[in-house]
């Protein structure tokens, strides 16, 4: 019974891992062909890689233009929210802050609210209110990032919350009897212990900033574009470049994939971390 049950586990999560990853492998199989063979005969396996769609995404200065905006702004705001966060969810664990509990729940209620319903607001924010002669939030790396932060920021604090309260209050009254500062003690003693779930909140961060499309599509026109946006601009009304689409899709994946990689080994560590506490 015991080897069947490892049986039906295997054949699941190899069902899963086929449904998650085949979406991927079609998008590749589409990005290496040519267009009279993406018009032919379809097919799931490829004979020959067809690589000028590779070769003209990366040699196209517009792609160049976006990507290195989207890792500007992914990379900006993975950052700056990792230490808003930190620095947040530290002083409303270890102080002693009046109604300290509301305002974690009204933190989160930012994020409940749909993306949507705040386009409208911003758009008008960013196109007058932000207006102050030649400077400008709209179509700006700056104005992307600080947006980021409004929705990101409460996800982070909320994802190290736990974590911060999983480190015993011991450990600080130790370092401040040792003789260090408050600086000290965050920087020496809380954050290597909570650096798995750090790393779990910056590589959150850095993804959902870099999949954003809804506020990037709306809220910039020429100079901040990011990549999600430029995907779009292949459906023109003479039709579809499927092959170059493909390929720069392909091509968004992978900064993701590497910051995903490098911290790879503390996400496990990070996502339980501060779950069971004595």
């Amino acid at each position: 019974m015991f080897k069947s049950r490892r049986g039906v586990t295997f054949l699941f999560w190899c069902g899963a891992s086929f449904v998650t990853l085949f979406p991927i492998y079609w998008m590749f199989v589409i990005s290496a062909k040519s267009r009279a063979d993406l018009f032919g005969r379809p097919s799931f396996l490829l004979t020959e890689i067809y690589w000028n769609n590779y070769i003209e995404t990366l040699s196209n200065p517009v792609f160049q233009k976006y990507m290195i905006n989207s890792l500007i702004v992914a990379t900006s705001n993975s950052l700056l929210v990792t230490a808003l966060a930190f620095m947040a969810t530290y002083a409303l664990s270890r102080f002693p802050l009046v109604g300290k509990e509301n305002i974690f729940f009204w933190t989160i209620t930012n994020r409940m609210a749909p993306p949507a319903v705040f386009l409208l607001p911003l758009f008008l924010l960013y196109t007058q209110a932000f207006t102050i002669g030649d400077w400008r939030l709209y179509d700006t790396r700056l104005g992307l990032i600080l947006l980021y932060c409004v929705f990101n920021l409460p996800f982070a604090i909320w994802i190290l919350r736990g974590i911060v309260d999983g480190i015993p209050k011991e450990l600080d009254e130790a370092a401040l009897v040792d003789g260090a500062s408050l600086w000290q003690t965050m920087t020496k003693v809380i954050i290597p212990l909570a650096r798995p779930g750090l790393a779990v909140t910056a590589i959150l961060t850095f993804v959902f900033a870099w999949n954003e499309y809804l506020f990037a599509a709306t809220l910039t026109s020429v100079d901040a574009r990011t990549i999600t946006t430029g995907l779009a601009e292949f459906v023109t009304v003479t039709g579809t470049n499927w092959g170059l689409m493909a390929a720069t899709a392909m091509l968004t994946l992978l900064p993701a994939v590497v910051f995903l990689g490098l911290v790879q080994r503390h996400i496990v560590a990070g996502l339980t971390f501060g779950a069971v506490k004595g």
